[in-house]
This record gives C-alpha cells, structure tokens and sequence, in this order.
C-alpha cells in the first residue's frame, strides 16, 4: 500500500500561492481547449481534481491532473497549474524523483508563469527530501542546494527565494555535520593530518554552521597531537575572536595571562 502523507510544506503553498484549497480553474477564455473536451468538462475535471488533492488523495488525484494537463494547451495556465499540483501529488505519494522532475518543467518550460519560482523551490525540496542522513551519500543534498542556488539567481526577490536562503542554511548544517563526522573518524583512528584537512574545509567553507565551533576545538586538538605549536595559537585566537563560548575551548586553549604577558616596569 501506498503511504500517504502531505508534501513539505503543503499547507504553506495552497495558502499563499494558491488561495482557497477549491480554488477555481483560471481564466483560459483566450485559449481554446482541446476538441475532445468542453470547457464545462474540464471545469468538472478540475473540481474533482482539487477535491481528492485536498484529501491527500494522491494517485486519484494525480490521474485527475493529468488528464486536465492534456486537455489544454501545454502553456495555458490551467495546464502550469495542473502539472504544478501533479508534481505535488507525487511528492506525497514519496515519488521524488518523479516530483522533481515534473516541478522542473513547470519551471524550465514557462519561466515567466506565477508558479515558475515556486516550482523551482519545490524541486529542490524533493531533491533534499532525498537526502535524509547526513553521513549518507550526499549527491541528492548537493542538487537541491544546486537547485536553489539556481532560484535565487533567477528569481532573488520572489517570496520563494526567501524561503530558500533557509532550506540552503538547514542543508550547509548538514553538509558541516557531514564534514564533522569525517574528520572524527579520522581523528579516532589518529591518522591526524586527514581529520586537521576536513576540519579545516569545515570552518572554511561553512563558518555559520553551528557545529563550526565545535569543530574548530577539535581542531585545536589535532594540531597538539602533531605538535604544531603556531597553528595552536593561530586557531586558539580565532576561537577566542568569533566563538569564545565554543564548548571545550578553555581545556584546549587556556586564557592567556595578559599580566605575565606585559613587561614590569623599571625601576
């Protein structure tokens, strides 16, 4: 049996980009439909499209989309619309290749429609979706953050783009926590000059994610363990500078005595 579940942040798109859950089809008036079907025909199919996709009826509904899809022109409206919610429906079947892929095209083949930004976001989505572990293939986690890299360019100030600076900040802490791990599994096993490389491209490439400061005492740690005395005060002095507070930090960089420090007087 199918497992049935909303697609992230379901709600969240039905309010703001598509109003009332049984909302009516758009005005196609200038666009003549397909010969195999009336107009009041597709008003039917569209009704009993929206009511199943309410219901989180998935694969009724997804039959339902299609069949509108065909029954216009492909760059009508109603047809952005109606391929737009069947990526939706296979997002919540956890078809998301399958998502994605019908999100691009709504995209890529009308860039200018209302939905063209969204759709993109909710490629990205899926792609992320996909992507569940960090310690797991991260292949699936570097598309999405390629796809809403690609949002922000071609769309910076659609309110989708907003959201997507946040989906790419939850998926920079997994790509740090990635990194993390690794350079732990290196570190346990003392092979010290791998695990100071991967800790090095963490707080490099990723300075924001919240396990950077972590990071950088175990930093701190490696450089010991190989005896590099000046990259020891070097990264001690970052700590000190951007993450005082970072957990461990006094036990591996002690407070300098700035009174030893200063010469005395003369006498």
């Amino acid at each position: 049996m199918v497992q049935r579940r909303f697609p992230l942040a379901l709600a969240t798109a039905m309010v703001v980009l598509l109003g009332c859950g049984h909302k009516a089809a758009p005005n196609t008036a200038a666009t003549p439909l397909s010969v195999t079907a009336t107009r009041a025909e597709v008003e039917k199919l569209w009704a009993r499209a929206l009511k199943e996709y309410s219901h989180g009826r998935w694969s009724k509904a997804a039959t339902l989309f299609q069949r509108v899809a065909l029954e216009v022109p492909p760059g009508d409206s109603l047809a952005i619309e109606a391929h737009f919610r069947l990526a939706e429906c296979y997002f919540g079947q956890g078809l998301q290749l399958q998502a994605a892929r019908e999100f691009r095209k709504v995209s890529d083949e009308s860039p200018a429609a209302r939905l063209a930004p969204e759709a993109l976001l909710r490629a990205g989505d899926a792609y992320a979706d996909l992507w569940r572990r960090p310690e797991l293939d991260p292949t699936y986690g570097q598309t999405a953050l390629g796809t809403y890299q690609e949002l922000l360019s071609r769309y910076p100030d659609s309110p989708a783009a907003a959201r997507a600076r946040l989906r790419v900040a939850e998926l920079e802490e997994k790509f740090a926590t990635k990194e993390y791990k690794a350079a732990l599994y290196y570190y346990r096993l003392k092979a010290y000059d791998s695990a100071i490389l991967y800790l090095k491209d963490l707080a490099a490439t990723y300075p924001r994610a919240s396990v950077t400061p972590v990071a950088l005492v175990s930093l701190v740690k490696a450089y010991r363990a190989v005896n590099y005395p000046e990259d020891v005060a070097e990264t001690c002095g970052y700590i000190r500078r951007y993450h005082p507070n970072a957990p461990g930090v006094n036990g591996v960089c002690p407070p300098v005595d700035t009174a030893a420090a200063v010469p005395a007087p003369a006498s």
